[in-house]
């Protein structure tokens, strides 16, 4: 199974960029899609962006939808997330995942392989 290993995270102010890697070792990376998910303390986990393997077709929540950017290099076996305009509403533990192939690519639950999560915090 390939390891998923998420990095890049930090605290910045808001109004700020931040882009997240997702390196996979160990293995093919999936060939099926690629997610982004985040989850803030007392909250659930809840999908932020996917990616199919191919880089075509893209999508995102509603609520990062033009402020973030997903992006898949397969030669690299890495996975991005660039955020820009963050907001301390961002602030969130975000996690990379690999999709299981069938299902929705929203839904957590689709998703067979996790990396162990980058802290993310917004904050003035």
């Amino acid at each position: 199974q390939v390891q998923l290993v998420e990095s890049g995270g930090g605290l910045v102010q808001p109004g700020d960029s931040l882009r997240l890697s997702c390196a996979g070792s160990g293995g093919t990376f999936s060939r099926f899609a690629m997610g982004w998910f985040r989850q803030a303390p007392g909250r659930e986990r809840e999908f932020v962006a996917a990616i199919t393997w191919s880089g075509y077709n893209k999508y995102y929540q509603y609520s990062v939808k033009g402020r973030f950017t997903i992006s898949i290099d397969n030669t690299k076996n890495t996975v991005y997330l660039h955020m820009s305009k963050l907001q301390p509403e961002d602030t969130a533990v975000y996690y990379c995942a690999a999709h299981g192939g069938t299902g929705d690519y929203t839904r957590s639950g689709d998703y067979v392989n996790w990396g162990q999560g980058t802290q993310v915090t917004v904050s003035s």
